[in-house]
């Protein structure tokens, strides 16, 4: 009985990994995009609105147009990799308030998870317009959109951290 269960479970999870390694790039996006919509949205969702204008230093950008920035990227890349239009959302400016922006940033979420739901490997190699008219194939997307996400957090936290507030992963 014993030998039974084991041998199910290794056929179950050869079924599994192969699920995975069928579709190794989008899967791996997939996976991270409920924790990153998470801390990404609870980021912004934790500095306080009269914090918005927040710059580091005259030359960066303020937190309001990070959060704007990252609901636009989203929007972008998401379509990008899964071959799908991006919505006509209203358009977003560094001046609008706290609730619009993060709202948007969720927004921009939801899309993403509707859109890559449905995408795969099968059209990595696809050639489509990146900056600056330069062609990239459709892999350079979905890379994009995942290091994107870490580079947004990234600096989210460092804009929270510099007003005295934790990250959200920082919290226990």
């Amino acid at each position: 009985m014993k030998v039974s269960v084991v041998v199910f479970l290794l056929l179950l999870s050869g079924v599994l990994l192969a699920q995975d390694t069928k579709n190794p790039v989008s899967s791996v996006i997939k996976d991270m995009l409920p924790r990153q919509q998470k801390n990404i949205t609870a980021a912004a969702e934790a500095m306080p609105a009269e914090k918005f204008s927040f710059k580091p230093t005259p030359e960066q950008m303020s937190f309001a147009h990070l959060v704007m920035h990252i609901a636009e990227s989203n929007y972008l890349f998401c379509a990008k990799a899964s071959d799908v239009p991006a919505p006509k959302v209203d358009e977003l400016k560094e001046t609008d308030g706290k609730d619009k922006l993060v709202a948007a940033v969720k927004s921009s979420f939801d899309f993403c998870t509707t859109a890559l739901d449905k995408a795969d490997d099968s059209k990595l190699g696809e050639v489509i317009d990146g900056f600056g008219g330069h062609k990239q194939t459709r892999a350079w997307a979905w890379i994009l959109l995942g290091s994107s996400w870490a580079d947004h957090y990234g600096a989210e936290a460092m804009y929270l951290r510099l007003n005295g507030i934790l990250p959200p992963t920082a919290k226990k």
